[in-house]
C-alpha cells in the first residue's frame, strides 16, 4: 500500500511538473520572447508563497531533513497537511524555472502518506518507521525506475536496520512502486543509457582524477549551500526574501537557461553526446557554437551555477529536492573533464558518456553521503554493471574526500548539530529517540530561600519522598538545591529552628540541564561528568523539575530493547 502510494505520488509530482514546464519554456519562452526566463521564477515562488501562506497555512519545511527529523524526535508522526503539501508546490517551483528537483518531494510526500496510513491503522512506533523507510524506496524507485537502488537509499540516508522483517517491506514497496510507474508512464524513464563503451585499465589515472574533481565539486555544494542560506536567513521579510531570490535566478536563467528546472534535458543531451542541445539557446553563444573550449567553458559555468541557483531557490521560499541538481551538477563536470582530455592534443582519448554518468556518482556520493546509493543507481540505469569498477572507485574517493571537510551532507547537518540524527549506531539511536518529557520528574517540594530550618522541615522534609530540593525564588528561577544530607546533623537541633535559613544551607547543583537546548547525548554527558545522581532541568529560563539518573537508565534500557528488536 505504502509503495502503490509512493509511486502514485511521484508519478503525479513529474507529471505535473513536466506539464508545467513545458508549456511555459516550449510555449511561451520559445515561441514569445527569452526574457521570459527572467519572470517565470518570482511567478512561480510568489506562487508557492500564497499557497503556503493562506490556503496550507503553514511552512513546508524542505522534504528529506523534515522526514529525518519526524523519525528522530516524532515517532515517524507526520501531519496530515504533507501528504499533499509538496505535491502542489514542488511542481510549480521546478516548473516555472526554480532550479531544484523533485526526489526530495516525493519522498516528503510517500512519507507523510505512509505515516498517516500507519497512524489510521494504530500501528506501533517502530513499525511506521519502517513504513516512513518504505516510502522512501518507493519514491526513489519510482522516480528512477530502479528498485534497487531505492532500497540501499533509504537504507543509506534513514539508517534503517537491513534485517529480514524489514528487507521484506522495503522489497515489497519498492516493487509496487516501480509497478505503479511503470503502469503510468509505461517505458519512459527520466534517464536511461545502454554502456556501449567499456571500462579500460588503461583510464583509471584518468577516473581517479574524476574522483577528485567530484569530491571537491561536492565540498564547493555543501559550502555554498550553508553560506547562501545562512545569508538568506538574516533577511526577515520573507516577501524580500522572495523578490531577492527570484531577480537572482531569473538572471542566472536568462544567461544559462540549462539552469531552468530540474535539469533532466541536460543529462540526457550530454550522454547522448550532444552538447549543443544541453547548452541550449545561451545569449551571444550562437557565433562561438562550433569552438569545444567555449562548450567547456559554458559547461563548467553551469556546473559553478547550478548549486548556486538551487541554493537561491530554496531561501526565496521554493519547495524541492538537492537529489537532480547533483546528478546534473556532476554530469556536467564528467563531460567537462572528458572534453578537456580529448581535446588537450595529447593522444589520449576517453569515453565522454562515461565519464558523464560516472560523474553523476562523484556527486551523489559526496553531496549526498551516499556512496552505495550513487553506485547502484547508475549501474541500474545503465542496465548493467560493466562501470563497476569505476563506479566503486570514484565513489569511494568522492565520499572520502567530502566527508573530510564536510562532516555532515546538506540532508543531516541540522539535525546533527542539534543531536537529533540517527545512524547505525543503535545505542546512540536508542538515547536519541529517548523523550526528555518522559524523564523529567515534578514531583520535588520547592523551597524558599529565606524559608525557616523549622519551616523547612514542616512544610516540606515532613511531606516529601524526596531526598532532594530545590531552592527557587518568587519568580521560580532556580537560585540552588538542598540534599537531605545537608541537613541531617542539625535537622533534631530545635535550638536552630528559628536561626539557620534555607539560604545558609543551600548550594549550587553539580550542572544543569536546559529543556530547550540540551540533547539527550548531551544530557548523558553530563551526568558522567559531574557523578551526579539528580540534575535539575530549566526549561525557558525557569525551574522545571528534575532528572534522575536512574529514570534515564531505565528509559534508556526499554528504549534500546526496542530499536534492538
Amino acid at each position: 500500500m505504502v509503495g502503490l502510494l509512493a509511486g502514485l505520488g511521484a508519478v503525479v509530482l513529474k507529471n505535473l511538473t513536466h506539464f508545467i514546464q513545458t508549456l511555459l519554456e516550449g510555449k511561451i519562452i520559445k515561441d514569445y520572447h527569452h526574457a521570459f526566463y527572467f519572470i517565470f521564477p518570482i511567478i512561480g515562488l510568489f506562487l508557492v508563497y500564497i499557497i503556503q501562506k493562506y490556503f496550507i497555512q503553514k511552512k513546508i519545511n524542505h522534504g528529506i531533513p523534515a522526514t529525518l527529523y519526524a523519525v528522530a524526535k516524532k515517532n515517524g508522526i507526520m501531519e496530515r497537511y504533507k501528504m499533499y503539501a509538496s505535491l502542489i508546490t514542488a511542481p510549480i517551483t521546478a516548473g516555472f524555472g526554480g532550479s531544484v528537483g523533485l526526489q526530495g518531494p516525493a519522498v516528503s510526500t510517500g512519507a507523510a502518506l505512509g505515516s498517516n496510513l500507519a497512524q489510521f491503522f494504530h500501528i506501533d512506533a517502530k513499525t511506521r518507521m519502517l513504513l516512513i523507510g518504505c516510502a522512501t524506496a518507493g519514491a526513489m524507485s519510482s522516480m528512477f525506475k530502479a528498485p534497487i537502488a531505492a532500497i540501499i537509499f533509504a537504507v543509506e540516508i534513514f539508517s534503517l536496520d537491513l534485517a529480514f522483517s524489514s528487507l521484506v517491506p522495503l522489497l515489497l514497496a519498492s516493487v509496487s512502486a516501480v509497478v505503479t510507474s511503470y503502469f503510468f508512464r509505461g517505458q519512459d524513464v527520466l534517464f536511461r543509457f545502454d554502456v556501449t563503451d567499456v571500462f579500460r585499465i588503461k583510464d583509471i589515472g584518468f577516473y581517479i582524477l574524476l574522483a577528485i574533481g567530484t569530491g571537491f565539486a561536492s565540498v564547493y555544494f555543501s559550502k555554498i549551500y550553508f553560506l547562501i542560506t545562512k545569508g538568506f536567513e538574516k533577511i526577515e521579510s520573507p516577501i524580500k526574501r522572495l523578490l531577492i531570490g527570484g531577480v537572482i535566478i531569473g538572471i542566472l536563467l536568462f544567461f544559462i537557461p540549462p539552469l531552468f528546472g530540474e535539469g533532466y534535458g541536460l543529462i540526457n543531451n550530454l550522454l547522448q553526446g550532444n552538447h549543443l542541445k544541453a547548452i541550449g539557446n545561451v545569449p551571444f553563444f550562437s557565433d562561438f557554437s562550433e569552438n569545444i573550449w567555449i562548450i567547456i567553458a559554458l559547461l563548467i559555468g553551469i556546473t559553478f551555477f547550478k548549486a548556486i541557483a538551487m541554493t537561491v531557490t530554496f531561501s526565496a521560499g521554493g519547495i524541492g529536492g538537492i537529489f537532480i541538481p547533483t546528478l546534473v551538477m556532476g554530469s556536467a563536470i564528467g563531460n567537462v573533464l572528458a572534453k578537456i582530455i580529448n581535446n588537450l592534443g595529447l593522444g589520449f582519448h576517453v569515453s565522454e558518456s562515461n565519464f558523464t554518468l560516472i560523474g553523476m556518482t562523484g556527486l551523489m556520493a559526496g553531496v549526498l553521503h551516499a556512496p552505495l546509493t550513487a553506485i547502484f543507481l547508475i549501474a541500474e540505469i545503465t542496465g548493467g554493471y560493466e562501470l563497476f569498477v569505476p563506479l566503486m572507485l570514484v565513489s569511494a574517493i568522492s565520499y572520502a574526500l567530502t566527508k573530510h571537510f564536510v562532516a555532515y551532507s546538506i540532508y543531516t547537518e541540522e539535525l546533527a548539530k542539534r543531536g537529533e540524527l540517527l545512524t547505525h549506531d543503535k545505542d546512540s539511536n536508542a538515547i536519541l529517540l529517548m523523550s526528555k518529557k518522559a524523564i523529567v520528574e515534578r514531583d520535588f517540594i520547592s523551597l524558599n530561600p529565606e524559608m525557616s530550618l523549622g519551616k523547612m522541615l514542616k512544610k516540606a522534609v515532613a511531606k516529601s519522598k524526596r531526598n532532594l530540593f530545590p531552592v527557587v525564588n518568587d519568580d521560580n528561577d532556580l537560585i540552588g538545591i538542598i540534599l537531605l544530607d545537608d541537613i541531617r546533623e542539625i535537622m533534631f537541633n530545635k535550638k536552630l529552628y528559628k536561626k539557620v535559613f534555607v539560604r545558609d544551607l543551600m548550594h549550587n547543583a553539580p550542572d544543569v540541564i536546559f529543556y530547550n537546548r540540551d540533547s539527550m547525548q548531551s544530557i548523558m554527558e553530563k551526568f558522567t561528568q559531574s557523578n551526579a545522581w539528580n540534575l535539575p532541568v530549566l526549561r525557558d529560563g525557569k525551574y522545571y523539575g528534575f532528572i534522575s539518573k536512574s529514570k534515564m537508565l531505565t528509559v534508556y534500557r526499554n528504549k534500546l530493547k526496542e530499536v534492538s528488536g
